[in-house]
């Protein structure tokens, strides 16, 4: 049976709001007025305020071809939710415009707003307003997320200090080779009489790719076991480019060592099938949205403790720079080369 299809027309811009929207329920108490005036009006006692952006356009930051819309609205609040994490924040509101081309039907908005509001369930977060617009190219996503963090409290690229610990959560490089397998099988798709992949055994990597999550679970961890972060970033274009953007801002250098970095059984599987370097997809992949942070030599006990998080080096002085000791114990400039979007 073929899914019913109605054009935007058919609603207007004001009536699209109305229904993507209009039975959407505040759960934040800083979140006074929500949708459906001219501003969301947002209210915050003893924190300060957290601000992060995203913006996302189709053919340069994803491909419809294999991102479903459900997922791509989950990803993109998730992205964002992160970014407020990795301020030691909470997420409490989010705002989402659209650029909308005549391709799209209400349906397709649905999937999307069934992927965002699902994010913002699962995460505690009000979406609170927004806009849409016609496009000429495609969808577009413009996202704002404002969180808070308690005074004293909120972590910065800038904080580290010599000889902190370097940490890192969950694993690297599985959603940079997801990427790798859905491009592979895209092309494959293009030019073959076979649509149906196979993606037996490499379900992580999709999941990685397609549906990531932020790591609020690290950051209640941290602060059930009292450990405040020196300094923090999430890992959105790759390891070696945050690291070097902590190391920058902080004023020293560093060394993470290569035998160190978590990898999954699933992420290495398809690494070596498609010859592709292991350390290069940990390094620069990007898009893991793991939380990269150091803490003081002092919490070495206690923070090599926490399952979900990994000890990978040690924050120096500027001038040794910042480098990978190799497994053969080689010393290697680490590159800001980051994650390229398609």
């Amino acid at each position: 049976m073929e899914k019913k299809r109605t054009p935007i027309s058919e609603y207007g811009e004001f009536g699209l709001i109305r229904h993507l929207t209009g039975d959407i329920r505040l759960t934040q108490g800083s979140s006074v007025v929500g949708v459906g005036d001219d501003a969301a009006v947002l209210s915050y006692e003893n924190e300060q305020v957290l601000v992060t952006s995203d913006l996302l356009l189709e053919g340069i930051h994803f491909d419809l071809t294999y991102t479903p819309l459900k997922h791509l609205g989950y990803k993109a609040a998730v992205v964002n939710f992160s970014d407020i994490y990795a301020m030691n924040g909470q997420p409490r509101q989010l705002i989402v415009s659209l650029g909308i081309s005549k391709r799209f039907c209400v349906e397709d908005l649905d999937d999307l707003y069934t992927g965002l509001r699902l994010a913002c369930e699962n995460y505690g977060v009000d979406l609170v307003g927004g806009d849409t617009s016609a496009s000429l190219t495609g969808l577009t996503l413009s996202l704002t997320c404002i969180g808070a963090g308690e005074k004293g409290r909120i972590v910065l690229r800038s904080g580290a200090r010599e000889n902190d610990l370097i940490c890192v959560s969950g694993d690297l490089g599985a959603a940079y080779m997801g990427l790798q397998l859905l491009e592979r099988e895209k092309h494959v798709f293009q030019s073959s009489n076979e649509p149906q992949p196979d993606f037996t055994g490499k379900e992580y990597l999709l999941e990685r790719q397609l549906k990531p999550e932020a790591r609020k679970d690290i950051i209640e961890k941290l602060a059930e076991n009292d450990i405040l972060p020196n300094a923090m970033i999430d890992i959105s274009d790759g390891l070696s480019s945050e690291l070097l953007h902590l190391c920058t801002n902080s004023g020293y250098g560093c060394r993470i060592y290569e035998d160190k970095l978590p990898i999954d059984y699933q992420t290495a599987i398809l690494a070596e099938e498609m010859n592709f370097s292991l350390t290069t997809a940990a390094l620069n992949g990007g898009e893991d949205y793991e939380l990269l942070f150091t803490v003081p030599l002092s919490q070495h006990e206690k923070v090599s403790s926490l399952p979900g998080i990994k000890l990978i080096g040690h924050i120096c002085a500027k001038n040794l720079g910042c480098r990978l000791i190799s497994r053969d114990g080689q010393e290697i400039d680490l590159k800001a080369q980051g994650w390229r979007s398609l």
